[in-house]
């Protein structure tokens, strides 16, 4: 690392390793620059570094999920603005970060850039999405553990996190007091069952992710 940046642990980049640092830390890795794929998490006074790219499973995973939910919405609700920023920054000046895999929004909320604004989801400025969700390929102990926490702390108020190696989908919806209520159906998307998703996941293995979403297509007419 440049000798500019803080004396982090020497182990801050390893895979899914968080550790203690302070708003000033994640600053100095959000503003670096840098050619290679960086994703930032931080929650309080710990720091996630996520470096690298995506592996196949997870990509294909990723992308399956967005088909899922522009078929349902085309199905069920036509007429709703839905916008879609997966991986992008969302930040809580001087508290909290995330970049999740799926960010969704709905309605009339949806973020908008105009030219000069920062190149990230201002959470001062605009809501919290609708719904985030993690692909977990090798990440699934931080996406239940310390994810869910932040994206909790940040009151998102439905969070998934697939499990690509186990075929299953857990769906959290934050109830009042701020913890998450593991779902059967989605809330935010009303009427998706939790269980077709798993199904489509699960075909992920024998087919790909585009027949995938045509089966997903068929089961919900």
């Amino acid at each position: 690392m440049p000798s500019s940046l803080p004396q982090l642990p020497h182990n801050v980049l390893a895979p899914l390793q968080w550790q203690s640092a302070t708003w000033e830390d994640y600053l100095a890795y959000r503003d670096r620059p840098t050619d290679q794929r960086m994703r930032l998490y931080f929650n309080g006074q710990a720091l996630l570094v996520d470096m690298g790219s995506e592996g196949i499973d997870h990509a294909s995973t990723s992308d399956l999920f967005l088909l899922l939910i522009y078929v349902w919405v085309n199905h069920h609700q036509p007429n709703l603005a839905v916008g879609s920023f997966g991986r992008c920054l969302l930040e809580k000046l001087g508290y909290r970060a995330a970049s999740p895999d799926l960010v969704l929004y709905l309605g009339d909320s949806i973020p908008r850039r105009e030219a000069g604004d920062l190149r990230r989801i201002d959470l001062n400025v605009w809501p919290v999405p609708d719904l985030v969700g993690e692909i977990a390929d090798t990440s699934l102990a931080s996406d239940l553990d310390e994810k869910k926490k932040l994206y909790a702390d940040l009151q998102i108020p439905e969070y998934w996190v697939i499990d690509v190696q186990g075929n299953r989908v857990l769906a959290f919806r934050l109830q009042p007091e701020g913890v998450y209520c593991q779902l059967i159906q989605s809330v935010t998307l009303p009427g998706l069952s939790i269980h077709l998703l798993e199904q489509a996941l699960e075909r992920l293995g024998e087919e790909p992710n585009f027949a995938v979403a045509n089966w997903f297509g068929q089961q919900i007419q």
